[in-house]
């Protein structure tokens, strides 16, 4: 038997242990695979990433007109105001058509608790009451028209018996006074701005009207506002 060289049996066993060889073909199509796959993710990523920016979008564009044209905050104003006084319950109708800018500020006022402990500290009768924080002298003392009887007076729809309202805007005062008249008073056309009616609790009205004041009009035993509640029905 013939004897195998040893550099022979090396070449062998090279040629058995040594890996196979992948055509370039194989190569060419893996790459092709592999870049697909990278195109089609970079592609969803960007479907999502525009879609996520639109939606933001809208949403800000919404919520930019809202704040713009107050649609959050003057939608939902309530229709009534149910005030809770020494002397009872008053429940008044707000004017929210006429009236909307004074109705949003008294309604803000209301949810601060700003009228909670307010006094009637002017009561003039068969004219108005009077509710207020200040100590000055009443505004509705210096509206009393002087040499005048009431009963000579025309009467206005405007300033009806039992309507609620407040002094004309003045840029420099913070605070809100309220005024139930208790009598037509044409003469407060230019002076007081109505936002609301009294619709149930004219008795009590007229019952803080009956109490005894001093010669500046202002009631020798406190009577005034434990609260305000706000309702949308009656």
């Amino acid at each position: 038997m013939a004897k195998i060289k040893p550099q022979a049996l090396l070449l062998q066993s090279k040629k058995k242990k040594g890996p196979a060889r992948i055509s370039l073909s194989t190569i060419i199509s893996c790459n092709v695979i592999v870049i697909l796959i990278v195109l089609s993710l970079y592609a969803t990523y960007r479907h999502w990433y525009r879609r996520s920016n639109d939606q933001l979008g809208t949403g800000l564009e919404k919520f930019e007109h809202s704040e713009i044209f107050g649609e959050s905050t003057r939608s939902d104003l309530p229709s009534y105001a149910i005030f809770s006084t020494t002397k009872g319950l008053i429940t008044i109708e707000l004017n929210k058509d006429s009236s909307r800018d004074v109705v949003d500020k008294f309604v803000d006022f209301c949810q601060k608790g700003y009228f909670k402990g307010m006094l009637f500290d002017h009561v003039i009768k068969n004219f108005v009451i009077q509710g207020a924080h200040s100590q000055r002298s009443g505004v509705a003392e210096d509206w009393i028209p002087k040499g005048k009887a009431h009963s000579r007076l025309g009467i206005s729809p405007k300033h009806e018996a039992f309507v609620l309202g407040t002094r004309k805007p003045n840029k420099d005062s913070k605070e809100f006074e309220l005024f139930i008249t208790t009598a037509p008073i044409p003469d407060l056309n230019e002076k007081l701005v109505v936002f609301g009616r009294v619709i149930k609790g004219e008795d009590v009205v007229q019952e803080i009207e009956e109490v005894d004041t001093d010669e500046h009009y202002r009631p020798k035993s406190p009577v005034g506002i434990i609260d305000i509640a706000l309702k949308r029905e009656a």
